[in-house]
């Protein structure tokens, strides 16, 4: 069985939807992966916000944008994501065209210090009031981790909850190892016709 790699799911949704000069946000930054891809992703007209707690992780996104030439298209902010909406210029606000979430703990690092649901919801609802009419955000969720599940399944909740209201669309990828441990990508977008 060929295995799905839910990273790279993400990647290919979220590449097909950004174009040049856009808006983007990475809501947890970690080693700055994502953050990376962003950046790629709107070109230099383009600019990406990222979040994360931990100044490590910080440090590791920004030396890694640095050494990619990309650091002049992203604004950093040692900050919870549930605090984001504080950090985004008011211009920003309804023109964010896609956010990624990579939920957990920060690989290499600590892992007690992980993402927690609560925090995690307050920031996916201050995502609501940022995305554009055509938005979207990227979600991945690993309940195998102590916390994660927890985490998870509320996230579950959340975005089922969410895709009830006729302006919100879901869809759930599953790996192909479809376990209750596996990590899940929740994929919420905004319908313009709808709003």
């Amino acid at each position: 069985m060929t295995r799905i790699s839910l990273l790279d799911t993400a990647h290919g949704i979220v590449r097909s939807h950004l174009q040049p000069g856009d808006l983007a946000l990475d809501a947890t930054v970690g080693n700055g992966y994502d953050t990376v891809f962003l950046a790629r992703c709107v070109a230099a007209s383009g600019h990406v916000y990222g979040f994360d707690v931990q100044q490590q992780a910080i440090f590791n996104t920004r030396e890694r944008l640095r050494n990619e030439g990309l650091l002049d298209r992203v604004s950093l902010f040692q900050a919870c994501h549930a605090e984001m909406s504080g950090f985004i210029p008011e211009t920003a606000a309804g023109r964010i065209q896609a956010v990624m979430f990579n939920l957990g703990y920060l690989p290499g690092g600590d892992k007690s210090l992980i993402t927690q649901a609560g925090s995690t919801l307050a920031a996916l609802q201050a995502v609501c009031g940022l995305l554009s009419k055509q938005g979207l955000m990227a979600v991945m969720a690993y309940p195998g981790h102590a916390g994660g599940d927890r985490e998870a399944e509320a996230l579950r909740h959340w975005c089922e909850r969410l895709a009830e209201q006729e302006s919100f669309r879901l869809q759930v990828f599953l790996s192909s190892d479809d376990q209750p441990k596996a990590p899940r990508l929740f994929v919420i977008r905004k319908q313009a016709d709808l709003l």
